[in-house]
């Protein structure tokens, strides 16, 4: 057509054509005029053929600089960016201006396919159903999550079948441990209703790293025999090599992606409580599932069956109970019932709890505690264990060593700080621990912690008589229970028509 050039195409079509028609008909067939025919007749060549190559417009910019400087950099230090060498290169040549950036990113990376180092090849696996199950770890400080109020330092243990896509999460509160990665793999694949022939982690880095060579080796003792119970070969990747576990490493981008998204609709990133959270995040999980609904249950068809019962996913060690009403535990003082003083129970540490067993029965389950950052004892209290000793002592609350972890509310706190402004040392020790035993003999303590606040915005001592006649139970309102004893005869009359039955 006039006013367009012709492209390789039409020349092609032209040339078949010619094969078998006149001269004007391939020139209407290939959409070109007459007079271009008679040219292509003359010269056969392609268009792209007889384009000349084009050249510079412009002097090149780096003409002086790259062969002599640049490239000896890139051989001394391959792994350089390429914005790293520009700052240099316009330290040593301050006239270089900032437009020139990008022409030298462009000659880097061209110098580099052509002369640089090999790189990682990743191979793309075929995933077999039933075959492999991932686990791991990730971090979740970056979402800021609050519960009761408390900034949430927690991680999640990520579960998921190579194959289908079946994930499953669990909230952990501590490090990776192989306590954290028992309890949410078994969790895991009861949910799920079988096991995959092979299970692999990235090595525990994380549970390793502070470990002697002998807690190693038990480690890696206990994990075998975990994966040994449900069937599955344990595997791990080369530590170091995260796309080795691709298959969850990617998940976890999408996972936070999407816990990120709830978190903006559900337009707040507090919860009550943990139970709380771990539902929401359950709710996130199942509808993940929801989609790749299909193949789970096809991938379920060919897992292995789980056995009976599942195994232990907690450490256990006896601990001794201190005359000062506690035991300590991985750094960490816990309050106990002072009946268990002097006494040696085993305490079951789970990622979350700690649970005491007197023989074989257990007698208290506590929330598990953490050592702080700067490697000071921790301390978990409940202040239940200890008030009718602080009763008799009241004074002891003044200087005691756990005083700040006592409180069962803020409102607990301020009002024993304001108390100590008001009066003396003595007496703002035995209100607060009067305060204390009434919150736990009349089981008021939100209600009581509700009072407190109003007297301290108030600027007002609490007055304790007032507050145990608000708080003691109405007797008129209490239910009357009526026991009618049955008389013996019944039992012996009973029991002689079931002698009677079995003859």
């Amino acid at each position: 057509m006039p006013g367009r050039h012709i492209n390789d195409h039409q020349m092609r079509l032209y040339m078949k054509s010619r094969l078998t028609e006149s001269m004007p008909a391939s020139a209407a067939q290939a959409s070109m005029s007459l007079a271009t025919a008679y040219r292509i007749e003359s010269d056969p060549r392609l268009p792209t053929q007889k384009a000349l190559p084009r050249g510079r417009r412009r002097p090149d910019p780096l003409v002086d600089i790259f062969d002599p400087e640049v490239v000896p950099m890139l051989l001394a230090a391959p792994g350089l960016r390429p914005i790293a060498i520009f700052e240099e290169m316009q330290r040593r040549h301050p006239t270089l201006p900032d437009c020139v950036r990008r022409t030298l990113e462009r000659r880097i990376r061209h110098w580099r396919a052509l002369n640089g180092q090999d790189q990682e090849v990743i191979f793309r696996q075929v995933q077999e159903p039933g075959r492999m199950g991932i686990s791991d770890f990730t971090e979740m400080g970056e979402l800021a999550v609050r519960v009761s109020g408390v900034d949430l330092d927690h991680r999640l243990y990520h579960f998921r079948l190579a194959c289908s896509g079946f994930e499953h999460v669990h909230v952990i509160l501590g490090g990776e441990s192989y306590v954290a990665l028992a309890e949410g793999l078994q969790n895991a694949l009861w949910a799920l209703g079988g096991a995959p022939r092979e299970h692999r982690s990235d090595s525990l880095s994380a549970a390793f790293r502070n470990l002697d060579p002998q807690a190693r080796e038990d480690l890696t003792r206990r994990y075998d025999a975990l994966c040994t119970h449900y069937g599955m070969e344990p595997t791990r990747n080369n530590r170091g090599v995260a796309h080795e576990n691709g298959a969850i490493e990617s998940p976890h981008g999408h996972l936070k992606l999407a816990i990120r998204d709830a978190l903006l609709m559900r337009g707040s990133v507090d919860f009550e409580d943990l139970g709380a959270y771990r539902s929401f995040l359950d709710e996130i999980i199942g509808r993940k599932n929801a989609r790749n609904l299909k193949r789970i249950d096809a991938e379920r068809l060919l897992l292995q069956a789980l056995p009976d019962t599942r195994t232990s996913d907690y450490e256990e060690e006896l601990v001794y109970v201190t005359t000062s009403g506690g035991f300590v535990l991985r750094k960490v003082f816990y309050t106990v019932p002072s009946r268990l003083i002097r006494h040696r129970p085993r305490a079951r540490l789970y990622d979350d709890r700690v649970e005491l067993f007197v023989g074989g029965t257990r007698v208290l389950c506590l929330v598990r505690g953490r050592p702080g950052r700067d490697g000071k004892h921790g301390h978990v209290v409940d202040y239940r264990h200890v008030i009718h000793a602080l009763r008799r002592k009241p004074m002891a609350l003044l200087n005691l060593v756990y005083r700040d972890q006592l409180w069962p509310r803020e409102a607990y706190r301020h009002m024993f700080d304001y108390l100590c402004e008001r009066l003396t040392a003595r007496s703002a020790c035995k209100l607060m621990v009067e305060l204390l035993s009434l919150a736990h003999e009349r089981a008021c303590e939100a209600q009581l912690a509700g009072i407190l606040s109003e007297c301290l915005a108030a600027r007002r001592l609490p007055d304790l008589k007032e507050l145990r006649a608000r708080f003691t139970p109405d007797l008129a309102s209490l239910p009357e229970v009526c026991v009618e004893l049955v008389p013996l005869n019944l039992y012996e009359a009973l029991n002689d028509s079931y002698m009677g039955e079995a003859a």
